[in-house]
């Protein structure tokens, strides 16, 4: 709620309120998040601002959209290693829709891309992998 003299609320201000809310387990994974029009009625915002504050929680990876629910708490996915060998070059980039929807990426989630000295790469889902170095 907004009390008046308090600081006026914005798409980010918005957005930290509730990852904190996700961050203290306050909503926990599987949590449908708050409507749009609840955000807005509770922190005096246009339902403009409540949609961005919750698209930036989705890019981050915290919330994802699940068809018949909304907007819900992303379940965290321990990561797997990944070694990465001497000569190999890693990078990030967003994937493309055929391959969030090939790889299972939530929005907001990057690839991890290996590229091996031979020039053929190998994509990762940053959420489930983690890359790990071998000394030369």
């Amino acid at each position: 709620m907004v009390y008046p003299g308090q600081d006026p609320v914005g798409r980010n201000e918005l957005a930290a309120i509730l990852r904190a809310r996700i961050t203290s387990e306050q909503l926990k994974p599987g949590d449908r998040l708050p409507s749009e029009r609840q955000l807005s009625q509770e922190y005096g915002v246009s339902l403009v601002t409540a949609r961005a504050a919750v698209q930036l929680l989705r890019s981050e990876g915290l919330a994802e959209a699940v068809r018949g629910r909304g907007v819900v708490v992303r379940v965290p996915v321990e990561p797997e290693t990944v070694w990465v060998e001497p000569g190999e070059w890693v990078s990030a980039r967003q994937p493309t829709p055929e391959e969030r929807r090939v790889y299972a990426v939530p929005e907001g989630v990057p690839l991890l891309v290996v590229i091996h000295p031979d020039g053929l790469m190998d994509l990762y889902p940053a959420h489930r992998y983690r890359m790990t170095f071998r000394l030369p």
